[in-house]
């Protein structure tokens, strides 16, 4: 999840919703910035709400992404896509598809290629509605999308009628 959640969103210590599974938190941090630097000026200031969270559930697992590894998604995205494209770090949907993809010999996605059901809510956890949050305002999703596309196994039907991309895992990837 977003530093911005974890900061902003004053419900995050308390909603059961972030009391299962494995949590990652990541900070859009300054491009290819070290983790000193980095800790200093974060982009949202996450760390003591990192830290009672720690305490109000010890055994939760909770980690902090190193933040290089958006910055190094982007060079990927950009790397492969036909145009420039704007310096902003990767949607937090992306970076957990990567996550996936390392741990998984097969990730089935839903709706980050939208189906025919397609919607403007913008984020699970709140009621915002807004086109851009499809293909993108401030995260590169249009590129995303083409990478998760091209890297798809599964059929378009799938895509179309139940929003279903079949990604391999890097395992499986080869070059």
């Amino acid at each position: 999840m977003n530093s911005q959640l974890v900061t902003t969103e004053g419900r995050f210590l308390k909603d059961s919703l972030y009391n299962e599974g494995i949590l990652i938190v990541w900070d859009p941090s300054v491009y290819h910035s070290d983790i000193p630097k980095w800790y200093q000026s974060p982009d949202y200031s996450f760390f003591e709400n990192y830290k009672s969270y720690r305490k109000l559930h010890p055994d939760q697992p909770f980690y902090i992404l190193r933040p290089q590894m958006p910055w190094q998604l982007w060079d990927i995205i950009q790397e492969v896509s036909p145009e420039e494209i704007q310096p902003n770090p990767p949607s937090s949907g992306m970076l957990g598809i990567i996550i996936m993809m390392t741990l998984c010999d097969q990730v089935d996605i839903y709706e980050f290629l939208p189906s025919k059901r397609k919607t403007d809510v913008c984020y699970y956890y709140q009621k915002f509605f807004d086109s851009a949050c499809t293909m993108g305002a401030y995260h590169p999703l249009l590129f995303e999308k083409n990478l998760v596309k091209h890297l798809n196994q599964g059929t378009d039907e799938d895509i179309y009628l139940l929003g279903k991309a079949t990604l391999p895992g890097f395992r499986r990837i080869r070059c």
